[in-house]
């Protein structure tokens, strides 16, 4: 199926989802990683409207976006297991579903872990709430789908390890065993797939960078203040 590159930071949790995809379809590629303090004349060329990873170059054309890629992926080799449905209606509701994740789910608790004090507080809140959402969508099933590991589960991977991260290095709980049952189930299953165990950035690293990463934000927040 051709020349196939990704372009990618080690800690993008956006670009490990197509790391897993690609891993998962049994597909040879190349990666490229990105210092985005510093990025490569060949991002900027692929990627010039946002600038930033991941980008799958197949055959010399870039694919940008995470969900886009993953459903480029998905219908171009379509010859092993499929990640979105083959019913329209499915398809659609899918698709509905990564967008709450990318526009609801991952920006409220990203500020709850960016913020602190009273303004943290406060964004815990939402944050739950969306949570609690995604809760619903796993009862009485192993996946996201259903009985199988599909496109959803790729999306809502992150929350498996990253939203740990996000926890601790921003001082907040959010996953509780009482009230998010079905979440804590589904992350053990997703985390015993041998392609999502063996993909994994370092945890320390992570810790590190994200720690790094909250205090800058914060920094950058009180001196706008």
């Amino acid at each position: 199926m051709g020349e196939v590159k990704l372009f990618r930071t080690w800690s993008s949790p956006y670009a490990l989802r197509i790391v897993w995809a690609l891993k998962l379809k049994g597909i040879v590629y190349e990666t490229i990683y990105e210092d985005l303090a510093n990025k490569s004349s060949l991002l900027l060329e692929y990627n010039p409207v946002h600038k930033k990873v991941p980008v799958l170059l197949h055959n010399r054309t870039p694919i940008c976006e995470s969900l886009v890629i993953l459903e480029y992926i998905d219908e171009t080799w379509n010859t092993t297991a499929r990640f979105l449905p083959e019913d329209p209606l499915a398809r659609a509701t899918a698709r509905f579903w990564a967008k709450f994740n990318d526009d609801r789910v991952v920006t409220s608790i990203f500020r709850a872990y960016v913020t602190q004090g009273a303004e943290q507080e406060e964004a815990i809140g939402p944050a739950l709430e969306n949570l609690d959402i995604v809760e619903k969508q796993l009862i009485g099933k192993n996946f996201f789908s259903g009985e199988s590991f599909g496109f959803l589960d790729l999306v809502f991977g992150w929350i498996a390890k990253y939203l740990g991260i996000l926890e601790e290095t921003g001082g907040i709980k959010l996953l509780d065993e009482d009230r998010f049952p079905h979440i804590l189930a589904w992350k053990d299953k997703f985390c015993d797939i041998p392609v999502i165990k063996e993909s994994w950035p370092d945890r320390e690293k992570l810790i590190t960078k994200f720690q790094l990463m909250r205090e800058h934000f914060i920094s950058t927040a009180a001196g706008s203040s």
